[in-house]
């Protein structure tokens, strides 16, 4: 194997040793990256806008700093979602309308990745604006899953997964509104994580306090997620709803051996059908938990008003950010996205009102439910990977779906719930496709949710699966 491969190979938490001891600079691992990218990402298009310029620049910028004064990533190279600007690179949003845009100014987040020493060498593929958990869109074309190139990868994320999965990413940066992190997660075979409201700092656009979306961390294994999360962490003035940065890393949480001493298990939250299949593997994965003492049980809180809620609050988030380009652009926008922005623009405030009303009733029943668990384990998606010639999933155990969102119901009523969450590779289906197992803590508990992430994943054996080359469809 060579050098470059043992790089691609490492992990994230590995290589910032390697980068803070001087055994390989900034500059090797952007070299290496280029080489795989090369390699690989024509198969998958993963990765549609490289800015390695920029990010040798960058580098050679941060090694004039002092080993140990780099930052918590000390010179990793880091893709950024392409809904999240990144200043002089291209930044579409998966759409037509900005197929062009250059923005001046880094969001945020992106600034503080920086400052904690993380290069920016890519954008990673989204469906337009983010709409839909299936990655492709008119700009840049579809991303195929790695595990088989039939496949979809989901979304929103989805070039994110994909970039960790081949080895063109050991971190990677994502957003999560209904699942848009921890779906590509779960069906590629990586860990995705949707932190906490306000746990990750981002540059507010269009509602001060918009918080169905969260910026979190997307990595191979538990231990780089939580290396990547207290690197995006912290409090931010530009920011009103961000989080001061806690005295503990996330990474420490992770390694601390902390065990829950009760979880609970649920299929399908009472609100969904799955697929028997990746129910019977979730299910076997959370039930590990018991060769080591944990009790295991069958329950989930009552999330009765998940589908109505997010259809309602969703719409409604669609409406104040795109309304004006349903006015001046429809001709450019995708048949999903004009359906949610005219949805929203139907809205009554009665319907505010009851939505606003259900989602604070639901988070206060999980809170409830958290006095009696330590976390709730469910499947992360509902189905496998689905063919990518299909939009979304239809139908799921002989129930057919009313829109194309609400297959996604397992996950988007933990958003709903505001606990932070995460997908965690827990095995495969017969024919070799990833399934992932989501855990959910109570809101602000991601410290506990990481360890136990971290115990899990050491009785699973899973990790270490990824990256891997892409594969044909099985004939």
């Amino acid at each position: 194997m060579s050098s470059d491969q043992v790089l691609i190979r490492s992990t994230a938490c590995a290589i910032v040793d390697q980068l803070n001891s001087g055994d390989v600079t900034p500059l090797d691992l952007l070299d290496a990256l280029e080489k795989r990218i090369a390699d690989v990402d024509g198969k998958t298009n993963a990765l549609p806008t490289l800015c390695f310029d920029r990010a040798r620049s960058h580098a050679k910028a941060l090694m004039q700093k002092p080993a140990g004064e780099r930052g918590l990533l000390a010179g990793l190279p880091i893709p950024i979602k392409d809904l999240t600007n990144v200043a002089g690179v291209r930044t579409t949003q998966g759409s037509p309308i900005y197929k062009n845009n250059i923005p001046a100014s880094s969001d945020i987040l992106v600034e503080l990745i920086e400052a904690n020493g993380g290069l920016i060498y890519a954008k990673s593929n989204t469906p337009e604006f983010g709409a839909g958990a299936n990655t492709f869109n008119e700009v840049f074309g579809p991303t195929l899953n790695p595990w088989d190139l039939s496949r979809s990868a989901a979304g929103s994320s989805g070039g994110a997964a994909v970039a960790l999965a081949t080895g063109t990413a050991w971190l990677a940066h994502g957003t999560d509104m209904g699942g848009s992190l921890r779906n590509p997660a779960s069906f590629c075979g990586i860990v995705g994580m949707r932190p906490s409201i306000g746990r990750v700092p981002h540059s507010p656009a269009f509602k001060i306090d918009r918080n169905l979306t969260v910026h979190g961390p997307m990595a191979r294994n538990v231990e780089d997620l939580a290396l990547f999360l207290d690197a995006m962490s912290g409090e931010h003035p530009a920011d009103p709803l961000s989080l001061p940065r806690l005295t503990i890393s996330f990474l420490s949480a992770a390694r601390s051996g902390k065990r829950p001493k009760r979880v609970a298990y649920s299929p399908d939250l009472g609100i969904t059908p799955v697929d028997p299949e990746v129910a019977a593997i979730t299910r076997k994965a959370a039930s590990r938990f018991a060769e080591a003492g944990v009790i295991v049980e069958e329950a989930h809180p009552d999330l009765r008003e998940a589908h109505e809620c997010f259809h309602v609050l969703r719409a409604f988030d669609f409406a104040v950010t795109k309304a004006a380009l349903l006015r001046n652009k429809r001709d450019q926008l995708k048949p999903e996205v004009i359906w949610n922005i005219e949805e929203g623009l139907k809205l009554s405030v009665e319907q505010l009102e009851r939505a606003e009303a259900q989602r604070l009733a639901m988070a206060a029943r999980t809170l409830e439910f958290f006095e009696n668990y330590d976390l709730l384990l469910t499947p992360a998606t509902i189905v496998p990977p689905f063919p990518i010639e299909h939009r979304y999933v239809a139908e799921c155990a002989g129930k057919k779906f009313d829109n194309y969102v609400e297959w996604l119901g397992i996950v988007y009523a933990i958003t709903l719930a505001c606990c932070p969450a995460l997908s965690l590779p827990c095995g495969f289906t017969a024919s070799g496709l990833p399934v992932g197992l989501q855990m959910v803590a109570p809101s602000r508990g991601e410290a506990q949710l990481l360890a136990g992430a971290k115990f899990l994943e050491d009785i699973l054996g899973v990790r270490g699966t990824t990256p891997i080359d892409p594969k044909a469809a099985p004939r």
